[in-house]
């Protein structure tokens, strides 16, 4: 599924809300200017905004006061990939060099925290306490969760649980909270939207367990990036941690991982890919991404019938056989 297909009857609005992006973070400062729309102009699915909307439509649409909602959450959601990069240390980013390698940790650092600002002074136009409340929590738990992900660099004895609410504060959540919010901004009742959330949190879970997968399964050409990047910046995902726990691949495999830790970001990540492919830990990924996908989908049919649900079930499926 291309990226317009998934917006649907959105297409007019996203286009919008793609030019106000854009508009948010313009400044007369040259340099911050050019760092901020770095990342933007490189792309990516605008999830969090298509969420927005379509949980808009459970309410009393109106893209005036959803633009509010729809934009600062996009921002949030790039200000954290540009802080990300520089922990990662990453070079590339959707195919693009990362604001950091571009110009450097500092300006990326700050880059981010103009960003992150600018997304806060656009949703407090909105003059609802609850939809600030909301909102504030979540990046509470997005920054806990950034700090479990550094305290987990090259941490191979984590267990699932810990790998699960991580990836529930780091991205679950601002997904959840984009479905969630859109609901609330439309006047949606209180029942629509903790549904929306449950359906939000679930295909954020899948979402980033198919991140994990396509890190070591996908292109460099599809994802934009080496696969096993992840794996050389430190981070343990869900194939590795179930490949890890099968006895016969263990000592060759921690011994890989070893040798990508010693390399200081620049290890060769192909015999520790090859060992988790032939692992069970693909499958049992899968597995779980396809469950997530499943609650999902149950939330998803409580909800009431609007032609806006055939979407939201499109994306769930969408987001489990991507390939980018």
């Amino acid at each position: 599924m291309k990226r317009l297909d998934l917006f649907g009857l959105l297409k007019k609005d996203m286009n919008f809300i793609e030019e106000e992006l854009y508009r948010s973070i313009d400044s007369t400062e040259p340099l911050i200017n050019d760092t901020s729309l770095h990342l933007l102009k490189a792309g990516g699915k605008r999830l969090r905004p298509v969420f927005v909307l379509l949980g808009g439509k459970f309410g009393e649409y109106d893209l005036d006061k959803l633009k509010h909602i729809a934009v600062p959450l996009e921002l949030i959601h790039s200000a954290s990939l540009v802080h990300d990069d520089v922990i990662d240390d990453a070079e590339m980013r959707r195919g693009q060099p990362t604001v950091k390698s571009k110009w450097d940790n500092r300006v990326a650092m700050y880059t981010g925290d103009y960003i992150y600002a600018r997304a806060l002074s656009i949703v407090a136009e909105l003059p609802s306490p609850d939809i600030h409340r909301v909102l504030s929590k979540a990046l509470v738990q997005m920054s806990i969760g950034e700090m479990e992900q550094i305290r987990d660099f090259f941490n191979v004895d984590q267990s699932v649980r810990n790998y699960l609410l991580r990836i529930r504060r780091k991205t679950a959540l601002l997904i959840a909270v984009s479905c969630q919010l859109g609901a609330m901004a439309a006047g949606a009742r209180e029942r629509v939207n903790s549904l929306l959330y449950s359906y939000g949190y679930n295909v954020g879970m899948a979402f980033q367990i198919q991140d994990d997968l396509l890190d070591l399964c996908g292109t460099e050409k599809k994802i934009g990036k080496p696969p096993g990047s992840d794996m050389r910046q430190g981070n343990i995902t869900l194939p590795v941690i179930y490949a890890l726990k099968q006895p016969e691949l263990r000592e060759d495999l921690l011994a890989e991982i070893g040798r990508i830790q010693d390399g200081d970001g620049q290890g060769d990540t192909r015999k520790a890919v090859d060992l988790i492919k032939k692992s069970e830990g693909i499958a049992k990924a899968e597995i779980l991404a396809d469950r997530y996908i499943k609650k999902a989908l149950n939330a998803l049919d409580l909800l009431p019938d609007v032609k806006t649900k055939k979407t939201l079930r499109d994306i769930a499926h969408f987001v489990t056989r991507r390939s980018y």
